[in-house]
C-alpha cells in the first residue's frame, strides 16, 4: 500500500488516497485499486496523476476505486478517473447517488440543507451567503459517474487482500471503512481523525440523529479495533480505538458546555448555541458550526433534557447528569490530540 497526499482549498489537512496495487514497490500491479479519489480541482487531479506516476502507474491504469463517502475532498475526482480509465466506482448506497451525480438526490440534499439552515435559526442574510458559498464550490464534486453501490459487510477482493466494508455513519450517512483484519488495519476515511473531531449534524444534513449514529459508530469502531487506521486526512492512526474513545469522550465534554450555554442564554437557537461554543466562523464553517449544535441539542431533545419550540431549544432539567446519556467506551486509554 501507499499514500498519495493532495492539497484542497476549502478543508483542513491534506487528503489521502491509499494505492492499492498488489506489490510493495508499486510494480508489476494485478489490480490498481484507490481508496478515495481527492477534490475536483484542476491542480489535485496534477498531483494525483504525478503521484501515481511515482509508482509507476498512470489514471488511465487505475481499475477501481473505493470511496468511503460521498464529499467532495473524498469523492470528487472519481468521474475524472472513471472517464481517464473506465475504472469501477464504488460507494455505500446511501452516498452512491450523490457520487453518480443524481439530479434528484443532489437537489433533495440541497433542499434539506436550506431547510435545517432555517430551523437552525441562520439569519437570512447568512443564510444567503452560506447558500452562495456552497454553490460556488459546487464543481468540486467533479463529474458525474457510474457507481456500483455496496452495504455493510461486503467483501473486496483486492489482489492478495479482502477488505470488508464497515458502515460507520454520522459525519455521513454512507461512510464506510474497509476492514482488512488480515493485515489488521483499516481505511477509514473521515470515522475518526488524528487532529480533528469529525463534524456531525452540518457535514451531512440527511443523517437523522447525527450525534447518537456517529457514537454509536465510534463504538463499533472500538469493537473492531484494528491495530492502524489510516484516515481520510493527515497521518495513520496507531491506536484507532483509543482515538475513537478520545472522540466520544470529547463529545460528552461538548454536550456538557452546550447545557452550561443554555443556563446562559435561556432559550436558545442553535445558531446562537453555536455562536457560544465557536465565536464568529467563515466558509465551510458557517454549516459545521451550526449543525455541530444541532446535533448536542438534538441529542439532549431526544434524552429528555431540553424540549424544542420550534426553533429554539430550552432545558427541561437544569442539572443533568451528561455522562449518562453517552455509553462508556470500554476503554481507559485516550489518545491526545491538537486542536478540534
Amino acid at each position: 500500500m501507499q499514500r498519495i497526499r493532495l492539497t484542497n482549498t476549502v478543508f483542513e489537512g491534506l487528503n489521502n488516497v491509499y494505492v492499492l496495487d498488489g506489490t510493495a514497490d508499486g510494480a508489476d500491479a494485478d489490480e490498481l485499486v484507490l481508496v478515495d479519489a481527492g477534490v475536483a480541482l484542476p491542480a489535485v487531479r496534477e498531483q494525483l496523476a504525478s503521484g501515481l506516476a511515482d509508482l509507476g502507474h498512470d489514471l488511465a491504469d487505475v481499475d477501481r476505486v473505493l470511496l468511503t463517502h460521498w464529499h467532495a475532498d473524498h469523492a470528487g475526482l472519481a468521474g475524472a478517473i472513471q472517464a481517464a480509465s473506465g475504472a469501477t466506482i464504488h460507494a455505500h448506497e446511501a452516498d452512491a447517488p450523490l457520487v453518480a451525480g443524481d439530479e434528484d438526490s443532489l437537489l433533495e440534499e440541497q433542499r434539506l440543507q436550506r431547510e435545517k439552515f432555517r430551523e437552525w435559526g441562520m439569519p437570512e442574510e447568512t443564510r444567503a451567503e452560506l447558500v452562495e458559498f456552497l454553490n460556488d464550490h459546487g464543481d468540486l464534486g467533479g463529474e458525474p459517474c457510474d457507481v456500483e453501490s455496496f452495504v455493510d459487510g461486503d467483501a473486496f477482493e483486492v489482489n492478495d487482500r479482502t477488505l470488508e466494508a464497515v458502515h460507520l455513519p454520522g459525519h455521513a450517512a454512507g461512510l464506510t471503512a474497509f476492514h482488512d483484519a488480515a493485515g489488521d488495519e483499516a481505511f477509514v476515511g473521515d470515522v475518526i481523525l488524528p487532529k480533528y473531531t469529525p463534524n456531525v449534524g452540518g457535514a451531512d444534513v440527511r443523517v437523522e440523529d447525527p450525534l447518537g449514529r456517529y457514537v454509536e459508530s465510534l463504538l463499533d469502531l472500538i469493537d473492531l479495533d484494528p491495530g492502524t487506521a489510516w484516515p481520510g486526512h493527515r497521518d495513520r492512526i496507531d491506536d484507532p480505538a483509543g482515538r475513537a474513545a478520545t472522540i466520544l469522550r470529547h463529545h460528552v465534554e461538548r454536550t456538557e458546555n452546550v447545557v452550561d450555554a443554555l443556563a446562559d442564554l435561556g432559550p436558545s437557537t442553535p445558531w446562537e448555541i453555536s455562536a457560544a461554543l465557536f465565536g464568529d466562523l467563515h466558509g465551510i464553517h458557517v454549516l459545521h458550526g451550526p449543525g455541530e449544535a444541532y446535533a448536542h441539542l438534538d441529542h439532549l431533545a431526544g434524552a429528555g433534557v431540553v424540549e424544542r419550540d420550534g426553533s429554539r431549544y430550552a432545558l427541561v432539567d437544569a442539572d443533568p447528569d451528561v455522562a449518562s446519556l453517552f455509553p462508556d467506551p470500554g476503554i481507559d486509554r485516550v489518545v491526545q490530540w491538537t486542536g478540534e
